[in-house]
């Protein structure tokens, strides 16, 4: 009994910490998921959290970041993260008939309903698949190969990034060998540079004298914050006037939907789902509204099934929020493992049952909405006001990139430093020049360390 009461206590601290973090996080414009959730869940994990205090933050801190990041984006018309770009034409056209509160409102009344949907169908549909998961790791390596294909096939470059695969794997190869002549093995240096590959690319460009030059600007940027009309007594408001029971049934069945496409990307289906559901509704206004509330709740959907079905049936990164944001769950060696030649995993799959997943997956988006929903809701202006008259965007770049570097100074010394630069630098580009996007090139990383081996074998 001790240990389950120490179990739950982590789990709640953790979530709890988690909601706080990333609500604050999801303020801030152009905070990708990958490079803040994915860094700060592999510290948890390398801190020695518990199963279930790790699988809490994440979720909690994904669901409350996924609300939050609705404030830049109906308030001052930036997209507050990359789910975000789906959501910011709706959001413009709301802002110019003078209700971005309306918008506000109905965002992040969408994502706490399409949450609390999302993880005990997720979990169901994890339990339907969980009986093929032997032969999926049997076959882990080839599916990992069509997996990182599609990926890059479905993402921004298409056939640029299918292309771009093979040299992005010949490169983590070729730094494998490298490092295993001089008896370091790293793992966790790759991830990470993966996750901040565009803050190392962004910092590189500044460096070169013609990129630098493009970015300079002649004068502050300005920003017109929308008004603060708040239409409820007290703290908590009710979810169930904000949004009407039309809004309510089409954001049910956009979460069931996405709660079972764990394979595609996030963004695509945050896009498809709007175009679906605006279809079937002629009024403007109505429209606007629904397609917003119902898209901001795929961005909620699609991570936490994204996350989780691969996690519970498979143990393995077979998704792209899997391969990216959620990679630390997954791989995180050495206490995290998924086995390059046969394929066994060594990660949450193995330490939580079905019930643990659904009963703390629960406790996380409850822990979120408890926490991000009020905020957001009451407090968005000044919340907004004071991030971007307060907050550094530098000092935000500059905790990332220390973080990565203390990582890879501790896995590998100067080595583990080399590969996190060098990955990043290669991977930003790719993704700045090629549309080849993180996802994919984590799916890369995955395909190097597992297909590649499998396919030498073969050729032995």
């Amino acid at each position: 009994m001790e240990g389950l009461l120490y179990e739950i206590l982590m789990a709640l601290a953790l979530g709890l910490f988690g909601a706080v973090l990333f609500s604050a996080i999801g303020l801030v414009s152009g905070t990708d998921e990958t490079t803040t959730l994915a860094p700060l869940t592999l510290l948890v994990v390398m801190l020695g959290a518990p199963p279930a205090g790790i699988l809490t933050f994440f979720l909690a801190g994904a669901v409350a970041k996924h609300m939050t990041h609705a404030v830049p984006t109906a308030l001052l018309g930036i997209p507050g993260d990359t789910m975000a770009t789906a959501l910011i034409g709706d959001a413009n056209y709301l802002r110019r008939l003078g209700v971005p509160h309306v918008a506000l409102r109905k965002m992040i009344t969408g994502g706490a309903l399409a949450a609390l949907i999302a993880v005990p169908l997720s979990v169901l549909f994890a339990v339907l698949l969980a009986p093929f998961g032997d032969v999926i790791k049997q076959f882990a390596p080839w599916v990992f190969l069509c997996a990182a294909f599609a990926i890059a096939y479905f993402s921004a470059g298409r056939w640029a990034s299918v292309l771009a695969l093979l040299p992005f794997v010949l490169v983590i190869v070729a730094l494998q060998s490298l490092t295993a002549q001089y008896d370091v093995k790293l793992a966790v240096s790759y991830f990470l540079g993966i996750a901040v590959a565009p803050l190392i690319a962004s910092l590189f460009s500044l460096l070169a004298p013609v990129e630098r030059e493009k970015m300079r600007r002649d004068g502050f940027r300005v920003f017109s914050l929308a008004p603060d009309m708040k239409g409820w007594k007290g703290y908590f408001p009710n979810p169930f006037r904000v949004i009407n029971k039309r809004q309510r049934r089409m954001t049910a069945m956009a979460a069931s939907v996405t709660s079972a496409t764990f394979v595609f990307s996030p963004v695509a289906m945050t896009v498809i789902m709007g175009e679906v559901i605006g279809a079937r509704i002629k009024q403007a206004y109505e429209r606007l509204t629904t397609v917003i509330t119902a898209r901001n709740g795929v961005t909620e959907s699609t991570y936490i099934a994204e996350a989780l079905i691969p996690l519970i049936a498979f143990g393995l990164p077979l998704s792209p929020v899997a391969a990216g944001p959620a990679a630390p769950l997954f791989n995180a060696p050495p206490r995290f493992t998924v086995d390059s030649a046969t394929g066994e995993v060594n990660n949450l799959h193995n330490l939580l049952n079905y019930w643990e997943f659904f009963g703390y997956g629960m406790l996380a988006v409850v822990i979120a909405i408890l926490i991000a929903y009020p905020f957001s809701m009451s407090f968005a202006h000044r919340a907004a006001s004071f991030v971007f008259r307060k907050i550094s965007h530098e000092a935000v770049i500059s905790t990332f990139i220390g973080l990565a570097l203390v990582v890879g100074i501790w896995e590998g010394g100067l080595l583990g430093v080399l590969v996190v630069v060098t990955i990043g630098l290669l991977g930003g580009f790719l993704g700045r020049f090629l549309g080849f996007n993180i996802g994919v090139q984590f799916m890369g990383y995955y395909t190097a360390v597992l297909s590649v081996p499998a396919m030498l074998a073969l050729l032995r």
